[in-house]
């Protein structure tokens, strides 16, 4: 019998401890596994710890102290042999800070052995409900919050927000919610998923239903995804999905990007460049939290279709380039990112685009 295995990600330790001691305590036979790196020592702390109390406290000398070596080196290793171990009927396992479950889910789904003796059934996403808007929205980087995974990671602290909540099959929100902060991690979280508001209004069924899908989960991260966005629940936040069917000019879309991905928001999505030397230029992504801006390669973009001009003005086809921003409450953002004349100015000129999801205010 596989042992279900939930693991708990956030930015901030005391939001992630309270959603593990809220699972531990309506879980008895529950084992927790709590994971920290030390920097400045180079070195992996390793707590595991039951209804009895404190089964292990160890140090691991890392040769590189960073989360891919904790996850290679212990985190894997040590789930296998807990959920091997007899004694414990569920593993609820706490990552470093600002450490990302993506990782842990590809090795411990894609690892036949390791998929005899566990399964992950839930991802818990845990964020501080009165300082959820501003760590998604803000411009701090971890290591000013004294939270990177490593002495290389400078990452933003709203892009490993982000990517938390978006990965997650649960998002639990502690402290002092704002209502401002729930609609926004809501409008960020993949639809389905569980919103709790309260560690103390988790329950067992996170631990033992399976919730996650790593399929379904990298769909909705995927920034090529082409799936219509579901309607917001609330008016606390705002969503433009931009789109065109033509691929994109590359000095107008270097041009633009301070115009298209200005202000406090969320956005990601994928851009189709044009070249005439090569019809398939290359598909390239977008993303962007807070004042953190991050641009890449997703390959070669998809060939042409012979009906494309039909199936676009029917709505059939996946567009070239979509950009898709969420925010809370700032109109004023609202109008620098999501102006129709933004995206077409980049564009090639074309019949058959469109631009959905866009508020009443931007006509």
């Amino acid at each position: 019998m596989r042992k279900p295995v939930t693991i708990v990600t956030g930015i901030h330790p005391e939001s992630m401890s309270a959603a593990v001691l809220s699972m531990a305590w309506d879980v008895p036979d529950a084992v927790v596994l709590r994971h920290r790196i030390d920097l400045e020592r180079c070195v992996l702390e390793r707590l595991v710890s039951d209804v009895t109390g404190i089964v292990e406290h160890e140090s691991i000398d890392l040769e590189h102290a960073c989360v891919p070596c904790a996850i290679r080196e212990d985190v894997v290793p040590t789930l296998q042999r807990l959920a091997r171990d007899p004694r414990w009927g569920a593993v609820i396992a706490e990552l470093p800070v600002s450490a990302e479950a993506n990782q842990v889910c590809h090795v411990l789904t894609q690892d036949r052995d390791l998929r005899r003796s566990l399964r992950v059934t839930s991802v818990v996403a845990a964020v501080d409900g009165g300082l959820v808007e501003d760590d998604l929205l803000g411009d701090e980087l971890l290591p000013e919050r004294g939270i990177a995974t490593s002495h290389e990671d400078r990452r933003g602290v709203g892009e490993v927000c982000a990517d938390i909540v978006e990965f997650a099959d649960v998002v639990v929100v502690t402290g002092r919610p704002e209502p401002v902060g729930i609609a926004l991690v809501e409008a960020l979280a993949r639809p389905g998923v569980l919103v709790v508001v309260g560690s103390e209004q988790l329950e067992a069924e996170v631990i033992s239903t399976p919730l996650h899908e790593i399929g379904r989960t990298r769909a909705w991260a995927n920034p090529a995804r082409t799936a219509v966005l579901p309607e917001l629940g609330s008016t606390r936040v705002w969503r433009v999905d931009l789109r065109s069917d033509r691929a994109f000019h590359p000095a107008r879309l270097l041009g633009g990007l301070a115009q298209l991905g200005g202000g406090r928001h969320r956005s990601r999505g994928c851009f189709w460049f044009a070249d005439p030397s090569r019809p398939r230029a290359g598909l390239g992504r977008r993303r962007r939290a807070g004042e953190h801006r991050h641009r890449g390669s997703l390959g070669p973009a998809p060939a042409p279709h012979p009906d494309r001009a039909h199936r676009d003005r029917h709505g059939a086809r996946a567009p070239a380039g979509r950009l898709r921003g969420d925010a809370a409450e700032v109109r004023r953002d609202v109008r620098t990112f999501g102006r129709r004349g933004r995206l077409r100015a980049v564009a090639r000129a074309h019949p058959g685009g469109c631009l959905s999801g866009a508020p009443a205010d931007l006509a």
